[in-house]
Parts: structure tokens; C-alpha cells; sequence
């Protein structure tokens, strides 16, 4: 067991499946939350990651210690509400020095039904998920202290995980949208586009908000369709490329009902694009299978080279899925691999515009070392629409 302070009476507890306790500070919300833990490694930008539809089922260990130093400002999400269930940080939150604050980050917790705790050791925490995997874990916060703690662990222990969990339809938009903003951009801030551009239909299986600014601002019109949506859907639109978008969850449980749509399209040969559990779903689409990780990517640090060039990119990652390598077939090359660990990162298909990659360019790691993705399939939609 560990307790943040001897002195101090524990008001919140993070329970792992084999009986492991933590105990804490608790804010944000109250009551208790069973999910996977897993950790990120990101210096910055811990509203972002609270707010990525990727993290749903999750609760996320900070390694950086100073969290809520910035506040919170909802320019700053990447979806309406918070995905991610809970977050463990090593010191308590504290009071937000940043001009564009327009909330701290403990009331905007309780604001959003997201429970936090604090005084963890988290370089200990990080340790075990890394040796041991991404374990289940309950975490509770009560400001009286009062925590049943076998119940804690048999709520850990059962559980189901995400393997084998579509955890898409819950995340993904009820109907069909159109996309103008584009991305921040100092003293404007964010601008729309007006000008006509480059038929895009984005398929939300949790799309992250900067993702879509991204491809505004690459030229396109976005027109944002369910994650169920068909191919016969998709091709009613006439769009001039597809993108698929990032998401939680097990590939191929999502690949279910994605994995025919994107076929259907392929036959159109139209520039696809795909980003993280997109990459997932065209691989799988391709004929290629998906894995589960020990401990997964999540960080903003991540280096990922480039086969193709021999180009390091310092990317950002978040996922606890990978595409199977050895899997690939024929026709469909690896085109980016992790240097941490060799995972692929990257595929594309020979001779069509159709390529995705594992990592989140619009996330501005490195921090425009990967943007040329956008740049890449926007000009392969206009090498279709010149020919």
C-alpha cells in the first residue's frame, strides 16, 4: 500500500486488480470508477487528453508531476466533455497561472463528473503498468474516507476490459455535421474557412476536434458522418477523399461494421487517409490483424521513423492496440515504426493514395514534424481531381 501523506487522512483510493492500493487525495468528482489505467508521458496539455474520445474506459496517470498549473479553457477540448474516467497525478492540482485560464482544473472535474486523485506516487505506479501491463482498476474518492476496500478490488477484478469492447458507438457523433474551423492561429485565434475547398467525408470513431481543424485547414470540406455509417453512405456524398478518425476501444470489435464500409470504399480508389484507430480499421479492411499491447503509447514524445526518408518524427501517441506487422499483405507496405519498441506506425497501399499512421499529427508534437501528413492527402485528392 501506498498513503500520499502520514499525516493526512486519505480521501480518495485507487484499487488494482491484484489487491495493490493507493491511497490519495481525492478532487473533481465523487464516487467511485472502474476502468483501465494506463499512463502518459506528455509535459502539457492534460485537458486535451481528458477531453480525446481515445481514452474512453481509461483513467490516466500523469508522469508529469505539475497538473492544473494552466487551468482549463474550453478552447482547449477536444470534444464536448471529458472521455477519459479519471486521472492520477503526483502533487494536487494547483491554482491556475495561464491568461487563457477560464477555470481551474478541480472545479471543471466536478463540473464534468470526472473523479481525480492526488499525493500519488506515480513514478511507482508508472513502474508496475509498465512490468505488469495496463491493469483494471476501481478508483473512489470520499471526502470522509470511508472505502470498502475488497469491494474496490472485486470491482477491479470484474471488470471485462477492453478487448473485444466497440467502445466507438459511444463516443461517435448522433448524425452528420459539416467542419469550417480551422487550426489556432495567433492573435485570431480560430477562423472558419469561406473559401470552397476539397470534398471530405471524416468518419468519427471519436474524432478529436483538432483533427478535423487540421484538414480545414489542408484545403478540404468536412463533412463529419457516424461511425456506423456505410460505404453506401460515405460514396452518396461524392466526396474526393475519406478520412478515418482516431477512437477507443478494440479495433476489431469496432472492425465489425467499419471493416465493409471501408472496403467499399477502397473499390472507388479514392485518397484515404487514417489516423490512429483509423490506422486500426484500414489495416484490418486490408487483411491485416490488430494486437493488444502490455502497456501501450501515450505521450507526446514518441519516436517514429519515417522508411520511406530515414526521417525521425517526435510524435504524439495514445493507443493500447497495434497492427500486426508480420500481418501485412501483399500490395500493403509499412511505411513508419516505433523506435521505442519497432511497433508499426505507419502503412500505405502501393500505387493508390490510401496510407494512415498510428500517431496524432495534429497533436503538434515536434511540433510540426508530422503535419505533412494533411499535406500529403490533400494533394492527392487534387492529383485526382486534375486528372
Amino acid at each position: 500500500m501506498a498513503a500520499a501523506s502520514p499525516t493526512e487522512k486519505p480521501t480518495a483510493c485507487l484499487a488494482l486488480a491484484d489487491g495493490t492500493i493507493f491511497y490519495g487525495k481525492g478532487f473533481g468528482a465523487r464516487g467511485e470508477t472502474v476502468a483501465e489505467l494506463v499512463f502518459n508521458t506528455a509535459m502539457t496539455g492534460y485537458q486535451e487528453i481528458m477531453t480525446d474520445p481515445s481514452y474512453a474506459g481509461q483513467i490516466v496517470t500523469f508522469t508529469f508531476p505539475h497538473v492544473g498549473n494552466v487551468g482549463v479553457t474550453p478552447e482547449d477540448d477536444e470534444t464536448a466533455e471529458p472521455v477519459a474516467s479519471g486521472m492520477v497525478v503526483k502533487w494536487d492540482p494547483t491554482e491556475p497561472s495561464n491568461w487563457r485560464a477560464t477555470s481551474e482544473l478541480t472545479s471543471w472535474l466536478l463540473a464534468k463528473g470526472r473523479i481525480g486523485i492526488g499525493g500519488i506516487d506515480t513514478r511507482r505506479l508508472t513502474r508496475a503498468i509498465r512490468q505488469q501491463g495496463a491493469p483494471h482498476v476501481a478508483l473512489a474518492h470520499d471526502p470522509e474516507g470511508r472505502f470498502d476496500i475488497e469491494a474496490l478490488v472485486a470491482k477491479a477484478r470484474g471488470w471485462r476490459g477492453l478487448v473485444g469492447l466497440d467502445l466507438a458507438r459511444d463516443v461517435t457523433c448522433a448524425q452528420s455535421y459539416r467542419w469550417d474551423e480551422m487550426r489556432w492561429a495567433w492573435p485570431e485565434g480560430y477562423r472558419s474557412r469561406t473559401e470552397p475547398g476539397l470534398k471530405v467525408v471524416a468518419i468519427d470513431y471519436g474524432a478529436k476536434r483538432n483533427i478535423l481543424r487540421c484538414l480545414a485547414s489542408a484545403g478540404c470540406d468536412v463533412t463529419v458522418l457516424p461511425a456506423s455509417a456505410t460505404a453506401e453512405d460515405v460514396l452518396a456524398l461524392n466526396p474526393e477523399g475519406v478520412f478515418l478518425s482516431n477512437g477507443p476501444g478494440d479495433p476489431a470489435a469496432t472492425g465489425a461494421y467499419a471493416v465493409p464500409m471501408i472496403q467499399g470504399v477502397l473499390e472507388k480508389d479514392l485518397p484515404l487517409f487514417g489516423i490512429c484507430l483509423g490506422h486500426q480499421m484500414l489495416a484490418l479492411a486490408l487483411g491485416a490483424k490488430t494486437v493488444k499491447m502490455n502497456h501501450g503509447h501515450h505521450g507526446a514524445n514518441h519516436p517514429v521513423k519515417d522508411l520511406d526518408t530515414g526521417k525521425v518524427e517526435i510524435t504524439s501517441m495514445n493507443h493500447g492496440f497495434t497492427v500486426d506487422s508480420q500481418t501485412l499483405p501483399a500490395g500493403v507496405k509499412e511505411t513508419h515504426v516505433s523506435l521505442f519498441d519497432g511497433s508499426n506506425c505507419g502503412i500505405r497501399v502501393a500505387d493508390r493514395p490510401v496510407f494512415s499512421v498510428q500517431y496524432h499529427p495534429e497533436a503538434s508534437p515536434g511540433p510540426q514534424d508530422s503535419y505533412y501528413l494533411f499535406e500529403r492527402f490533400a494533394a492527392a485528392m487534387r492529383a485526382r481531381r486534375a486528372a
